[in-house]
Protein backbone atom coordinates (compact mmCIF):
# COMPACT_ATOMS: atom_id res chain seq x y z
CA UNK A 1 0.00 0.00 0.00
CA UNK A 2 1.50 3.34 -1.07
CA UNK A 3 -0.78 5.70 0.88
CA UNK A 4 -0.12 7.58 4.10
CA UNK A 5 -3.32 7.88 6.06
CA UNK A 6 -3.77 11.49 7.14
CA UNK A 7 -7.25 11.77 8.53
CA UNK A 8 -10.52 9.92 8.90
CA UNK A 9 -13.44 11.88 7.47
CA UNK A 10 -16.09 10.19 9.61
CA UNK A 11 -15.99 9.76 13.38
CA UNK A 12 -18.55 7.70 15.28
CA UNK A 13 -19.34 10.08 18.13
CA UNK A 14 -21.50 9.06 21.05
CA UNK A 15 -25.16 10.04 20.75
CA UNK A 16 -24.94 12.24 23.84
CA UNK A 17 -22.39 14.53 22.23
CA UNK A 18 -23.01 14.28 18.49
CA UNK A 19 -25.16 16.75 16.60
CA UNK A 20 -26.17 17.08 12.99
CA UNK A 21 -23.92 20.13 12.61
CA UNK A 22 -20.88 18.07 13.70
CA UNK A 23 -21.31 15.29 11.14
CA UNK A 24 -18.52 15.39 8.57
CA UNK A 25 -19.95 15.24 5.06
CA UNK A 26 -18.02 14.59 1.87
CA UNK A 27 -18.17 17.18 -0.88
CA UNK A 28 -20.09 15.47 -3.69
CA UNK A 29 -17.96 17.36 -6.23
CA UNK A 30 -14.62 16.41 -4.69
CA UNK A 31 -11.75 15.82 -7.12
CA UNK A 32 -10.29 12.39 -7.78
CA UNK A 33 -6.98 13.72 -6.49
CA UNK A 34 -5.29 16.97 -5.54
CA UNK A 35 -1.59 17.64 -5.97
CA UNK A 36 -0.37 19.94 -3.19
CA UNK A 37 1.32 23.08 -4.51
CA UNK A 38 3.03 26.01 -2.83
CA UNK A 39 0.38 28.40 -1.56
CA UNK A 40 -2.12 25.66 -0.68
CA UNK A 41 -3.49 25.56 2.85
CA UNK A 42 -5.03 22.69 4.78
CA UNK A 43 -8.27 24.69 4.80
CA UNK A 44 -8.28 24.91 0.99
CA UNK A 45 -7.57 21.22 0.57
CA UNK A 46 -10.23 20.26 3.11
CA UNK A 47 -12.76 22.41 1.26
CA UNK A 48 -12.17 20.35 -1.88
CA UNK A 49 -13.14 17.14 -0.08
CA UNK A 50 -15.48 18.26 2.74
CA UNK A 51 -18.74 20.18 2.68
CA UNK A 52 -17.65 21.98 5.87
CA UNK A 53 -13.86 22.40 5.80
CA UNK A 54 -13.79 23.82 9.32
CA UNK A 55 -14.65 20.38 10.72
CA UNK A 56 -11.26 18.82 9.91
CA UNK A 57 -9.51 19.93 13.14
CA UNK A 58 -12.26 18.34 15.20
CA UNK A 59 -11.92 15.09 13.26
CA UNK A 60 -8.14 15.03 13.74
CA UNK A 61 -8.48 15.87 17.40
CA UNK A 62 -10.96 13.08 18.10
CA UNK A 63 -9.33 10.36 16.02
CA UNK A 64 -7.38 8.49 18.67
CA UNK A 65 -5.83 6.15 16.06
CA UNK A 66 -3.81 9.02 14.60
CA UNK A 67 -0.77 9.58 16.78
CA UNK A 68 2.41 10.89 15.14
CA UNK A 69 2.40 14.54 14.04
CA UNK A 70 3.65 15.14 10.51
CA UNK A 71 3.41 17.84 7.86
CA UNK A 72 2.07 18.06 4.33
CA UNK A 73 4.39 19.37 1.62
CA UNK A 74 4.06 20.55 -1.99
CA UNK A 75 4.13 17.54 -4.31
CA UNK A 76 2.06 15.30 -2.03
CA UNK A 77 -1.00 13.83 -3.79
CA UNK A 78 -4.22 13.96 -1.77
CA UNK A 79 -6.90 11.40 -2.65
CA UNK A 80 -10.12 10.12 -1.16
CA UNK A 81 -9.69 6.47 -0.27
CA UNK A 82 -11.41 3.88 1.90
CA UNK A 83 -9.84 2.01 4.79
CA UNK A 84 -11.97 -0.71 6.42
CA UNK A 85 -14.99 0.70 4.64
CA UNK A 86 -14.45 4.22 6.00
CA UNK A 87 -13.55 7.22 3.77
CA UNK A 88 -10.11 8.67 4.41
CA UNK A 89 -7.96 11.40 2.99
CA UNK A 90 -4.67 9.85 1.94
CA UNK A 91 -1.33 11.21 0.82
CA UNK A 92 0.09 9.05 -1.96
CA UNK A 93 3.88 8.85 -1.93
CA UNK A 94 6.48 6.42 -3.26
CA UNK A 95 6.61 4.48 -0.03
CA UNK A 96 5.73 0.95 0.94
CA UNK A 97 4.88 1.72 4.53
CA UNK A 98 1.76 3.17 6.11
CA UNK A 99 2.28 5.91 8.67
CA UNK A 100 -0.63 7.35 10.63
CA UNK A 101 -0.50 11.13 10.49
CA UNK A 102 -2.05 13.99 12.42
CA UNK A 103 -1.56 17.30 10.58
CA UNK A 104 -0.79 20.16 12.96
CA UNK A 105 0.25 23.79 12.74
CA UNK A 106 4.00 24.28 12.99
CA UNK A 107 5.99 27.52 13.07
CA UNK A 108 9.68 26.57 13.24
CA UNK A 109 12.06 27.50 10.44
CA UNK A 110 12.68 23.84 9.64
CA UNK A 111 8.99 23.48 8.72
CA UNK A 112 9.00 26.46 6.37
CA UNK A 113 8.41 24.31 3.27
CA UNK A 114 5.28 22.67 4.68
CA UNK A 115 1.91 24.12 3.76
CA UNK A 116 0.13 26.29 6.33
CA UNK A 117 -3.18 25.50 7.93
CA UNK A 118 -4.71 28.87 7.00
CA UNK A 119 -3.25 31.75 4.92
CA UNK A 120 -0.95 33.11 7.62
CA UNK A 121 0.33 35.85 5.30
CA UNK A 122 -3.14 37.43 5.37
CA UNK A 123 -3.12 37.91 9.14
CA UNK A 124 0.61 38.40 9.83
CA UNK A 125 0.50 42.25 9.59
CA UNK A 126 -2.29 42.32 12.19
CA UNK A 127 -0.82 40.03 14.83
CA UNK A 128 1.14 42.80 16.56
CA UNK A 129 -0.43 45.99 15.18
CA UNK A 130 -2.82 47.67 15.14
CA UNK A 131 -4.14 47.23 18.64
CA UNK A 132 -7.28 48.17 20.52
CA UNK A 133 -6.93 50.47 23.53
CA UNK A 134 -9.28 51.90 26.13
CA UNK A 135 -9.62 55.53 27.12
CA UNK A 136 -7.13 55.27 29.98
CA UNK A 137 -4.53 53.64 27.71
CA UNK A 138 -4.67 56.67 25.42
CA UNK A 139 -4.68 59.20 28.26
CA UNK A 140 -1.71 57.72 30.11
CA UNK A 141 0.53 56.83 27.15
CA UNK A 142 3.77 58.83 26.66
CA UNK A 143 3.58 61.26 23.73
CA UNK A 144 6.01 63.02 21.39
CA UNK A 145 6.80 66.65 22.33
CA UNK A 146 9.75 67.45 20.03
CA UNK A 147 12.09 66.13 17.33
CA UNK A 148 15.88 66.32 17.37
CA UNK A 149 17.61 68.70 14.99
CA UNK A 150 14.64 71.09 14.79
CA UNK A 151 12.69 68.71 12.57
CA UNK A 152 8.94 69.22 12.40
CA UNK A 153 8.33 65.51 11.72
CA UNK A 154 10.43 62.36 12.03
CA UNK A 155 11.03 59.16 10.10
CA UNK A 156 13.48 56.27 10.18
CA UNK A 157 16.85 57.02 11.85
CA UNK A 158 15.56 60.28 13.42
CA UNK A 159 15.59 60.99 17.15
CA UNK A 160 12.66 62.42 19.10
CA UNK A 161 11.64 63.30 22.66
CA UNK A 162 8.65 61.97 24.52
CA UNK A 163 6.99 62.50 27.90
CA UNK A 164 7.56 60.72 30.11
CA UNK A 165 9.49 57.46 30.34
CA UNK A 166 11.21 57.45 33.73
CA UNK A 167 12.29 53.79 33.94
CA UNK A 168 14.04 51.51 31.46
CA UNK A 169 11.47 48.75 31.90
CA UNK A 170 11.16 48.47 28.11
CA UNK A 171 13.82 49.17 25.49
CA UNK A 172 11.53 48.95 22.47
CA UNK A 173 8.48 51.15 21.87
CA UNK A 174 5.82 51.48 19.20
CA UNK A 175 4.55 54.82 17.97
CA UNK A 176 0.81 54.86 17.34
CA UNK A 177 -1.92 57.32 16.51
CA UNK A 178 -5.52 57.12 17.69
CA UNK A 179 -7.64 55.79 14.83
CA UNK A 180 -11.22 54.61 14.59
CA UNK A 181 -13.50 54.54 17.61
CA UNK A 182 -15.20 51.16 17.85
CA UNK A 183 -18.80 51.37 19.04
CA UNK A 184 -21.46 48.73 19.58
CA UNK A 185 -24.09 49.01 16.81
CA UNK A 186 -26.90 48.10 19.22
CA UNK A 187 -26.02 50.00 22.41
CA UNK A 188 -23.76 52.71 20.86
CA UNK A 189 -21.34 52.04 23.73
CA UNK A 190 -17.65 52.72 23.03
CA UNK A 191 -15.83 49.37 22.93
CA UNK A 192 -12.31 50.65 22.32
CA UNK A 193 -10.04 52.77 20.17
CA UNK A 194 -7.93 51.62 17.25
CA UNK A 195 -4.21 52.24 17.69
CA UNK A 196 -2.84 52.86 14.19
CA UNK A 197 0.75 51.66 13.86
CA UNK A 198 3.24 54.40 12.88
CA UNK A 199 6.77 53.29 13.80
CA UNK A 200 9.12 51.14 15.87
CA UNK A 201 11.55 52.87 18.22
CA UNK A 202 14.46 52.16 20.54
CA UNK A 203 14.77 53.87 23.92
CA UNK A 204 18.09 55.76 24.13
CA UNK A 205 17.66 57.66 27.40
CA UNK A 206 14.99 57.69 30.09
CA UNK A 207 13.67 60.97 31.43
CA UNK A 208 11.00 63.60 31.09
CA UNK A 209 11.38 63.96 28.22
CA UNK A 210 12.94 60.64 27.22
CA UNK A 211 15.00 60.24 24.02
CA UNK A 212 14.12 57.61 21.41
CA UNK A 213 15.35 56.61 17.95
CA UNK A 214 13.06 55.62 15.08
CA UNK A 215 14.22 52.21 13.83
CA UNK A 216 11.38 51.52 11.38
CA UNK A 217 8.51 53.71 10.20
CA UNK A 218 5.38 53.11 8.16
CA UNK A 219 4.63 56.83 7.97
CA UNK A 220 5.99 60.08 9.37
CA UNK A 221 5.84 60.68 13.12
CA UNK A 222 4.06 63.82 14.33
CA UNK A 223 3.96 65.82 17.53
CA UNK A 224 1.40 64.32 19.87
CA UNK A 225 1.77 60.77 18.58
CA UNK A 226 1.61 58.26 21.43
CA UNK A 227 3.97 55.49 22.52
CA UNK A 228 3.46 52.05 24.00
CA UNK A 229 5.91 49.28 24.88
CA UNK A 230 6.48 46.99 21.91
CA UNK A 231 4.94 43.55 22.24
CA UNK A 232 5.08 40.39 20.17
CA UNK A 233 1.87 38.44 19.76
CA UNK A 234 1.97 34.89 18.42
CA UNK A 235 -0.73 32.36 17.78
CA UNK A 236 -0.88 29.62 20.42
CA UNK A 237 0.68 26.31 19.35
CA UNK A 238 -2.69 24.56 19.60
CA UNK A 239 -4.38 27.11 17.34
CA UNK A 240 -6.88 25.57 14.93
CA UNK A 241 -10.42 26.39 13.76
CA UNK A 242 -13.23 25.23 16.03
CA UNK A 243 -16.88 26.00 16.64
CA UNK A 244 -17.69 27.89 19.88
CA UNK A 245 -19.43 25.77 22.48
CA UNK A 246 -21.53 28.75 23.57
CA UNK A 247 -23.94 30.76 21.46
CA UNK A 248 -22.19 33.85 20.07
CA UNK A 249 -24.03 36.69 18.35
CA UNK A 250 -22.00 39.63 17.08
CA UNK A 251 -21.65 42.17 14.28
CA UNK A 252 -18.89 43.23 11.90
CA UNK A 253 -18.23 46.82 12.98
CA UNK A 254 -15.13 47.75 10.97
CA UNK A 255 -12.54 46.59 8.48
CA UNK A 256 -8.78 46.99 8.84
CA UNK A 257 -8.13 47.44 5.11
CA UNK A 258 -10.68 50.14 4.34
CA UNK A 259 -12.74 48.09 1.88
CA UNK A 260 -16.49 48.66 1.66
CA UNK A 261 -17.15 45.34 -0.06
CA UNK A 262 -15.37 42.56 1.76
CA UNK A 263 -14.38 39.15 0.47
CA UNK A 264 -12.21 36.14 1.20
CA UNK A 265 -9.15 36.83 3.40
CA UNK A 266 -10.22 40.38 4.30
CA UNK A 267 -9.77 41.34 7.97
CA UNK A 268 -12.77 42.54 9.97
CA UNK A 269 -13.42 43.79 13.49
CA UNK A 270 -16.18 42.22 15.61
CA UNK A 271 -18.03 43.88 18.49
CA UNK A 272 -17.34 40.92 20.80
CA UNK A 273 -14.11 39.78 22.44
CA UNK A 274 -12.79 37.70 25.32
CA UNK A 275 -15.37 39.22 27.65
CA UNK A 276 -18.05 37.46 25.54
CA UNK A 277 -16.28 34.05 25.67
CA UNK A 278 -14.79 34.33 22.19
CA UNK A 279 -11.51 32.48 21.74
CA UNK A 280 -8.74 32.46 19.16
CA UNK A 281 -9.65 29.91 16.50
CA UNK A 282 -13.41 30.29 16.86
CA UNK A 283 -15.32 30.04 13.59
CA UNK A 284 -18.49 32.06 13.09
CA UNK A 285 -20.99 32.12 10.24
CA UNK A 286 -21.72 35.43 8.50
CA UNK A 287 -25.35 36.38 7.87
CA UNK A 288 -26.98 39.19 5.93
CA UNK A 289 -30.48 40.45 6.70
CA UNK A 290 -33.17 39.48 4.22
CA UNK A 291 -34.75 42.13 2.06
CA UNK A 292 -38.11 43.72 2.76
CA UNK A 293 -40.48 43.16 -0.13
CA UNK A 294 -44.07 43.93 -0.95
CA UNK A 295 -46.41 40.96 -1.10
CA UNK A 296 -47.68 41.15 -4.71
CA UNK A 297 -50.81 39.18 -3.85
CA UNK A 298 -52.09 41.46 -1.10
CA UNK A 299 -54.33 44.37 -2.04
CA UNK A 300 -53.10 46.51 0.88
CA UNK A 301 -49.45 46.24 -0.16
CA UNK A 302 -48.28 44.25 2.87
CA UNK A 303 -44.49 44.44 3.49
CA UNK A 304 -42.79 41.21 4.53
CA UNK A 305 -39.27 40.53 5.79
CA UNK A 306 -37.36 37.78 4.01
CA UNK A 307 -35.26 35.45 6.22
CA UNK A 308 -31.59 36.21 6.88
CA UNK A 309 -29.12 34.46 4.59
CA UNK A 310 -25.80 32.80 5.41
CA UNK A 311 -23.09 34.24 3.15
CA UNK A 312 -19.80 33.02 4.59
CA UNK A 313 -17.56 32.00 7.47
CA UNK A 314 -14.89 33.88 9.41
CA UNK A 315 -12.12 32.88 11.82
CA UNK A 316 -11.22 34.81 14.99
CA UNK A 317 -7.43 35.15 15.21
CA UNK A 318 -6.81 37.97 17.71
CA UNK A 319 -8.70 38.89 20.86
CA UNK A 320 -9.14 42.01 22.91
CA UNK A 321 -11.45 42.43 25.87
CA UNK A 322 -14.45 43.79 23.99
CA UNK A 323 -13.59 43.45 20.29
CA UNK A 324 -11.75 40.94 18.13
CA UNK A 325 -10.08 40.60 14.72
CA UNK A 326 -11.31 37.92 12.32
CA UNK A 327 -10.32 36.62 8.88
CA UNK A 328 -13.05 35.94 6.32
CA UNK A 329 -12.37 32.35 5.24
CA UNK A 330 -14.92 32.12 2.45
CA UNK A 331 -18.01 33.96 1.23
CA UNK A 332 -20.65 33.49 -1.46
CA UNK A 333 -21.16 37.24 -1.90
CA UNK A 334 -19.72 40.55 -0.72
CA UNK A 335 -19.69 41.04 3.06
CA UNK A 336 -20.42 44.44 4.57
CA UNK A 337 -20.00 46.29 7.85
CA UNK A 338 -22.95 45.55 10.20
CA UNK A 339 -23.45 42.06 8.78
CA UNK A 340 -24.27 39.67 11.63
CA UNK A 341 -22.08 36.76 12.73
CA UNK A 342 -23.03 33.83 14.95
CA UNK A 343 -22.07 30.37 16.12
CA UNK A 344 -22.53 27.85 13.27
CA UNK A 345 -25.82 26.02 13.53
Amino acid sequence: MTSRIIISLIILLSSSFASQADVVKINTHHPIKHIVVKGDTLWDISAKFLQDPWLWPKVWHNNQQIKNPHLIYPGNIITLCFINGQPMLCVNEQSSDVVHLKPQIHYSASDSKAIATIPLDAIAPFLNSPRVLNKDDLKNAPYIVAFAGEHLIASQANKFYARSILKAEHLKYTTFRAGETYTDPETEEVLGYEAQYIADNSLLRVGDPATLLVTRSLSELRLGDRLMPATTFSLPPNFYPTKPQLKINAFIIATLKGHEKLGQFDIVVLNKGSQSNLKIGHLLDIYQAGKKIQDPFQAEAEIIQLPKEKVGTLLVFRLFERVSYALIMHTSKHVHILDAVQTPE
